[in-house]
Order: structure tokens, then sequence, then C-alpha cells
């Protein structure tokens, strides 16, 4: 039969163990008032535990792993820098399922992961505002660079228009859309929905393949200009299908044909109205010009008599 010192020194030997497996594991040493109290026979001292470190780490680790954003004030810093948080791979592996959306594959689910973000669809708007804007001068000028007439300067403007018409794309659109599925969400008690910010983050990642089709628009051939513009909204509005498709499908057959069929449709017109404006070819007129006479002006100058 063990001794009462046999189990301490097994005891012991577990604790080293334990502790060499995880060196930031934390220990509790209890001790009793004698031995008669470790066999049983006696009352033995209270034993006081503190918990608040292990409590509190435990708290902050729950909100890390929940995805809970902090709960400050829009007023403060800390409540946009939020928006943010994330890294190159989390932004390059959302940039990756955006370019090759896969049957099945909700982008939400499978790449957000309840951690939307304003990084990434921030700053491929701002990419694909200079693209457009660059690449579209760049397109007149290899047009018109033959006409000796031509004279070239810089547009500007264009840049602002495209800043405009992109950013309420990417903002005013998921604010529509996100607005009309809470709606229906209470109208409809099976149909599901996404947060505000999950909706603008998956516009902002939608846009990405308009960047580099953009600048292969330099290239001044209008059939493959207007393949690339296919291939690209077939991409991009895959994606948007692809995502909302389950959310609206718990729907009436007729309110989910028309809210996909109103996705597809602006996304669309951003694509050719951005081609048509900012890509347009000059039209040649094939009919030589008349030659002109140039004027003759006679002048009669009576004779003094």
């Amino acid at each position: 039969m063990a001794t009462p010192d046999d189990l301490q020194f097994q005891e012991f030997e577990e604790a080293a163990e334990l502790l060499s497996a995880d060196p930031e594991a934390s220990t509790l040493s209890l001790s009793a008032s004698d031995n008669s109290a470790r066999a049983g026979g006696g009352g033995g001292e209270d034993v006081k535990l503190d918990l608040s470190d292990d409590e509190e780490g435990q708290e902050e680790s729950s909100e890390l792993l929940g995805g809970q954003k902090p709960s400050g004030g829009f007023w403060t810093f800390e409540y946009y820098e939020s928006f943010f948080n994330v890294d190159t791979v989390q932004v390059l592996d959302r940039v990756k399922g955006s370019v090759l959306p896969l049957p099945g594959r909700n982008f939400i689910k499978h790449y957000l992961r309840s951690n939307p973000d304003l990084y990434g669809p921030f700053w491929i708007c701002v990419t694909l505002v200079f693209s457009v804007a660059i690449s579209g001068n760049l397109s007149t000028f290899i047009s018109k660079m033959g006409d000796p007439s031509y004279h070239y300067r810089p547009q500007f403007h264009r840049v602002t228009i495209a800043a405009i018409v992109i950013f309420l794309y990417a903002w005013l659109v998921p604010i529509g859309l996100w607005g009309f599925l809470t709606w229906r969400q209470g109208t409809e008690r099976q149909i599901g929905g996404y947060s505000f910010l999950e909706t603008v983050c998956v516009y902002g990642y939608s846009l990405f393949i308009y960047i580099p089709t953009s600048i292969l628009w330099i290239i001044p051939f209008e059939w493959l200009r207007w393949t690339l513009i296919v291939v690209a909204m077939v991409i991009s509005g895959s994606v948007l299908v692809l995502t909302f498709w389950p959310v609206v499908r718990e729907d009436t057959k007729v309110m989910a044909v028309a809210t996909v069929a109103t996705i597809v449709v602006l996304h669309t017109l951003l694509a050719i109205g951005c081609k048509m404006y900012f890509f347009q070819t000059a039209v040649h007129d094939p009919t030589p010009a008349a030659p002109t006479t140039p004027a003759i002006h006679i002048t009669l100058t009576p004779k003094p008599l």
C-alpha cells in the first residue's frame, strides 16, 4: 500500500511533466494544516483561488476569436481602426477569391469569415480610379497619335469623374442592397442577411478584376476591349451572384430573380459606362474631304477722269 509520501512524490512528477509541456501554464499550491487533514480525518485550511488574471485573459481571447469590434464611439480613432485590422495574407486571399469565383463557394463565408474590412475595398477603388483615368488618357493619345491637328492635353477631370462614379457605386449600391435585404428580412422571416460592412466589402473586392482589365483597354482593338469587358463582367458578377443568391433564394421567386437581375444590371452599367466614356474610339469619316477652291477677291478701283 502506498504511503502518503509516495502519493505526494507522484503528484510532484505529474506537475513537472505538465510544466515541461506548457512552460507558461500557471500552478496552484494547496497546503493543509496537518497530515490528518490530508488523510481526510480533520478539517483543513480554506483554499482561496485568485483567477482574476485568467478570467481577464479568457475574456480578451474570446473577444478576439469572436471577431467583435471595439465598442468605442464612431468619433474615436479605435472605432475606424477596427475596420482596417487585416494583414497582407488576408487581403491577397480575398483578392484571389474575387478573381477565381467557384460555384458553391460563398465569398463572405469562405473569405471574410466574420471579419470584413474596408482596407482592401478602399485601395481597390482608389487604384481603379487612377487606372481607368490614366489608361483612358493613354488610349486617346494612341488613337489620335497620327492626326496632325491633334494636340495632347492631360485630361485631369477624368480622375474626378472616375472617383465620383466608382466610389458612389461602391457605397450607394451596397447601402441600397443592404437596406432592401434588411426590409425583406423583416417581411419574410426565413430570409437571412449580411451586415452592412460585409456587403460593402464584397462589392469592393468584386471590382478588383477591372484594374487589369482597364490597363489592357489601352490596346487599340475594339474587339479585344469588348472581349475583356465581357470576361471581367462575368467574373465580377459571379462573385456577387454566388454571394447573395443563397440569401435571396428563400424569398419569393419573382423577388429573388428581380434582386439578382438588378445586381447584375447595375454591375454591367458600371463596366459599359466606363468603357464608353473613358475609352471611346474616334470615328473616322472614310469619305475623303472635297477639295476647297480658294476664294478670289477682285477689287475694282475706278480711274479718275
